[in-house]
């Protein structure tokens, strides 16, 4: 039986890197996945810092599934120069950290805005941040996340389609289908599953509009692990709580750990074993 590999973006935890290997370790985790770390986006970090953090995760047995950077998080009708900087930086602190993935997203559109008539743009500049992880043999996962071009499972697939490289892969977010009325068992993973190489763990309800534990909410989760486990998929499940809403008086590391079960409960649902 094949082992998912369970990870966490673990700045919901604190921006203390120690606090936040503390509570993944009481967990049973040895994969991080690297956002924000002393008040500062991973993408800010200089190569002091980089190396500190890779000293403390070689110390105590971490590895990093991730670079979660903010890249294409950007409207898509601004200069697209300091995204290609950004690109440079996250490349930078993959290979610094380890990391084999980059997480990227799609551009924000205007409410408003014709997607066809962006289209162009969005393919052409995601192609030039392609060109940069596969010149450095790297993989870019494109998240599904709000307000973007590729929102919808019907978008994401434009690009991944369009981009037709084994160095841009999906980050599968069910909470984020949910909230762009997208069911992601039924309707995004049959579409989207051939390029699925990197899970982020959210749930979401519609009424009221937020993020709970996975399996509390319309994301289909149980049904989603079925369908991964059906597959062999091997890869990362990365823990993503936001969960503040749902559990307004609990610290930080409450709803993360909160969150964390909540996978694991759902993983031996499923009869997943995971590392």
């Amino acid at each position: 039986m094949s082992k998912v590999k369970m990870t966490c973006f673990a700045d919901e935890i604190s921006q203390d890197l120690d606090e936040q290997l503390d509570v993944l370790q009481a967990e049973g985790l040895s994969y991080i996945e690297v956002r924000n770390v002393w008040g500062k986006n991973v993408l800010d970090l200089n190569e002091e810092e980089l190396q500190t953090i890779r000293q403390m995760l070689d110390q105590r047995g971490f590895a990093v599934s991730s670079i979660a950077s903010p890249v294409g998080k950007y409207p898509i009708g601004d200069d697209f120069a300091p995204q290609l900087e950004a690109m440079h930086r996250a490349v930078r602190a993959a290979k610094a950290l380890n990391a084999a993935y980059i997480r990227v997203f799609s551009y924000f559109v205007k409410e408003d805005e014709d997607l066809d008539a962006v289209r162009d743009e969005v393919l052409s500049r995601m192609k030039q941040l392609l060109r940069l992880a596969e010149d450095n043999e790297l993989t870019m996962i494109l998240e599904n996340d709000n307000q973007l071009y590729g929102s919808s499972d019907d978008r994401c697939l434009d690009i991944l389609q369009h981009c037709a490289s084994d160095s841009l892969r999906l980050a599968f977010d069910p909470g984020n289908f949910v909230i762009n009325h997208v069911k992601p068992a039924d309707e995004a993973f049959p579409k989207l599953n051939a390029y699925t190489a990197y899970i982020h763990v959210k749930d979401a309800i519609n009424e009221p509009r937020q993020f709970v534990p996975a399996g509390k909410g319309e994301g289909q989760i149980d049904q989603l692990l079925v369908l991964l486990r059906a597959q062999g998929f091997a890869g990362f499940l990365s823990v993503e709580p936001h969960l503040t809403k749902y559990l307004p008086y609990s610290s930080d590391p409450k709803r993360v750990v909160t969150a964390i079960h909540a996978l694991k409960d759902a993983l031996a649902r499923a009869e997943m074993v995971w590392e």
